[in-house]
């Protein structure tokens, strides 16, 4: 017995000693924690945004973002939603869901890692307003301490209150009030039932759940948020069922900031960047690439309708002006994803050249008819021709050569992830679910001037504190997705598409620039019109359309070019950018220039060919082609037709424009030349009675030499004294068909 309670003792004292050390361990780590109040009803972040040659944009303060709202005025389902989504029983603990806390513990013990948090309403306060978001057990410490400290001072509908006016909900909205008036265009006191669901839902993750960026996402979010409603009885199964059937009916509000739309941009980046909201304190400045001057003018441009207009740099990959009526919603991008998606693809793969000639016909696959944009086929064209009048049935068809798995490597190599639903023949016309935004678009074509590399374009240059500290730089890394050859022809060929395709009211310039369009829409209108170009130094895209699909009259090639024109002359009105790359992993050969417009026969031009019948073409380097002509070199013609009429001989020579002709008449072994010369449609011989064999040696003259085909033999003629035929046919076994006989 004494020595149970030995060990009984060494045991109470043992839990005691550690249960000592832990306390002491956790007042020491938490001494400095202490809760202020200011931080908890206006925690004073202020950002300060600069432009890229330094300069402030005064409008870009969170402050001025921030807005208040009380409990009392709130709709029940809007509390509701935030207490069943993040905090069930928020007024029942004393700040810590130790329940919560257990299960999280377990869960992250037996996974090896922080997959689940057991935040409450109050800590997560806590956590917005008084410390980083650093997953560390100090961090951790603090925060309980804190909580408890908050949950003494004030009453639960206080914390809820100031929770949901210090919350972050993505696109620079701190508190309830700045989310409401940004995604719905209202007040936080009338959000109903779906609307609220849908801003508790971004809470997660605001860049991932927004309604403007991934609507899809968004609806399921919320639809998460309404059944966890449902599971508190917070909502019946009617309310229920009715509510995730409603559209999202986002709306966001006009910004009446200055560079606004660039504003939005730099704090959508921030969430794609992985740069949490509460972590930019007071003082912290964004460096942006902003050039005031360029955003000014695309602000000041009048616009016909919805639109949006971007310039970014190609040497640094940042945005120089961006501005947008639709918040960056993804479009049809139409006709302009042809050079991206289709033809550089091609050219890669060295299936195709830009003088490749493609059969623009009615053609069906597997009942996907594509048809052109004017209705009409224009028989055999070149991938130039066709790129730069936006034909759409060789594209389909280049594609079907291609092949949609070897499309999507090059498309993830871009950042693209195509949906099963869009792996088919129409993407080739910009057949897609969601499509692209402007931004996505216009650095999918910055992948040309920079030499076949992508780097996705970057508002934000650098963060830094007010202590000077980097938080940030962009370091973006690129990602070959095409060669140096292949930018360089399609560079080319968008060229000559600005020169004298569909965007040549952009060829008054005196400089390179590459260029495309795209008009989607049918014959009640068009939804979506593009114009995307590049120089050396700048790729610019414009947009315009109807953000809710109207039908409208507007063209790529007419109103965005116009544009896009302006634009222009302001970024180029003092100097010009220096020439496109249009050599570079190229090679220039000399083909057969008759067997390619005849015979559309792309091969290597015979040593001896003449000057006029040589056409000199551009191919990437390891594409040239294999065959080479002899037509020259070794002349060959089809066999000549002999006939006898009366008592004159009758041979036909094929047309060949550059050959000369020896005709020989042989009787008896002695052989006669009957003629030497140009070529000419019949040659005629009048000899006397008697069997004769004819021959016929094509040769070609170049200067002093003379190349010599075979000589050949036809078939035997007997002439008569009367001037009657005897004529002896010979086989023909070369010629002869001798299978359908």
């Amino acid at each position: 017995m004494t020595k149970f309670l030995k060990i009984l003792t060494i045991i109470v004292l043992s839990v005691f000693i550690i249960f000592a050390a832990l306390y002491i361990t956790y007042a020491v780590i938490t001494k400095d924690a202490v809760l202020n109040p200011d931080k908890l009803i206006g925690y004073g972040q202020n950002v300060t945004i600069f432009d890229s040659d330094g300069n402030e944009i005064t409008s870009a303060s969170i402050e001025a973002q921030k807005k208040s709202v009380a409990l009392r005025n709130l709709n029940e389902d809007t509390v509701n939603a935030f207490i069943a989504s993040e905090d069930r029983t928020f007024y029942k603990h004393n700040g810590l869901n130790y329940k919560r806390i257990l299960k999280a513990l377990y869960v992250n013990i037996t996974s090896g890692s922080i997959k689940e948090g057991a935040s409450t309403i109050s800590q997560q306060l806590i956590k917005n307003t008084h410390l980083s978001q650093d997953k560390t057990i100090k961090r951790k410490l603090n925060e309980i301490k804190l909580t408890k400290q908050l949950e003494k001072r004030y009453e639960k509908d206080e914390i809820l209150e100031m929770y949901l006016n210090t919350i972050y909900f993505g696109h620079n909205c701190y508190g309830l009030q700045s989310a409401a008036e940004f995604y719905f265009n209202k007040k936080a006191e009338n959000l109903n039932l779906t609307e609220s669901a849908t801003i508790v839902g971004l809470l997660t993750s605001p860049n991932n759940y927004s309604p403007f960026k991934n609507p899809d996402k968004s609806i399921k979010r919320r639809n998460t948020v309404l059944n966890s409603m449902l599971e508190c009885g917070y909502i019946d199964e009617n309310t229920y069922s009715a509510a995730v059937n409603e559209p999202l009916n986002a709306t966001q509000s006009s910004s009446g900031e200055k560079y606004g739309s660039y504003i939005n941009a730099v704090f959508d980046e921030l969430e794609e960047l992985n740069i949490d909201g509460y972590m930019l304190c007071e003082g912290c400045i964004i460096k942006t690439y902003l050039k005031s001057d360029a955003q000014d003018f695309i602000e000041n441009t009048q616009y016909p309708c919805d639109n949006a207009v971007i310039i970014t740099d190609n040497r640094s990959g940042g945005v120089k002006a961006y501005k947008t009526t639709i918040n960056g919603a993804k479009r049809q991008p139409g006709s302009t994803v042809k050079p991206i998606f289709v033809y550089a693809p091609a050219i890669n793969e060295k299936n195709i050249n830009p003088f490749t000639k493609i059969l623009d016909e009615s053609i069906d696959f597997n009942g996907y008819s594509p048809e052109n944009y004017d209705k009409k086929f224009h028989g055999w064209v070149t991938v130039t021709e066709s790129l730069k009048n936006s034909y759409n049935v060789p594209a389909v068809k280049t594609l079907n050569s291609l092949t949609i798995k070897k499309c999507e490597k090059y498309l993830t190599a871009m950042d693209v992830k195509l949906e099963d639903e869009e792996k088919n023949l129409s993407l080739a016309l910009g057949g897609m679910k969601y499509g692209l935004n402007i931004k996505e678009l216009v650095d999918k074509y910055g992948i040309f001037p920079n030499a076949g590399n992508y780097r996705p374009s970057r508002f934000i240059s650098e963060i830094v504190s007010k202590d000077g500290k980097v938080l940030y730089k962009n370091e973006t890394i690129s990602n070959n997705v095409f060669s140096d050859g292949t930018c360089s022809l399609v560079n080319e060929m968008l060229m000559e598409t600005t020169k004298n395709g569909t965007a040549k009211k952009l060829k008054s310039f005196n400089f390179d620039i590459a260029s495309k369009t795209g008009t989607c829409g049918n014959s009640e209108g068009n939804t979506d019109a593009y114009a995307v170009c590049y120089t050396s130094e700048n790729c610019f895209a414009v947009w315009l359309g109807d953000k809710d699909n109207k039908r409208t009259d507007i063209t790529g090639g007419n109103d965005c070019c116009k544009i896009l024109k302006s634009v222009l002359e302001n970024i180029y009105a003092d100097h010009s950018p220096q020439p496109l790359e249009t050599v570079d992993g190229t090679t220039t050969v000399s083909i057969d220039r008759e067997e390619y417009n005849e015979n559309n026969k792309i091969i290597i031009a015979d040593p001896a060919c003449p000057k006029l019948n040589i056409l000199s073409v551009k191919v990437l380097k390891g594409n040239e082609p294999k065959e080479i002509s002899d037509r020259f070199t070794k002349p060959h013609i089809s066999t000549p037709k002999i006939s006898v009429t009366e008592n004159t001989v009758n041979i036909q020579l094929c047309h060949t424009k550059y050959y000369s002709f020896i005709v020989n008449r042989t009787k008896n072994g002695q052989i006669d030349k009957i003629y030497d010369g140009k070529w000419q449609e019949k040659i005629t011989d009048s000899p006397d009675g008697g069997t004769y064999v004819y021959s016929v040696i094509p040769y070609y003259e170049n200067g002093n030499n003379k190349f010599f085909g075979k000589e050949i033999v036809l078939p035997s003629v007997n002439i008569t004294q009367n001037g009657k035929q005897n004529q002896i046919e010979i086989p023909d076994i070369a010629n002869k068909d001798w299978f359908n006989q």
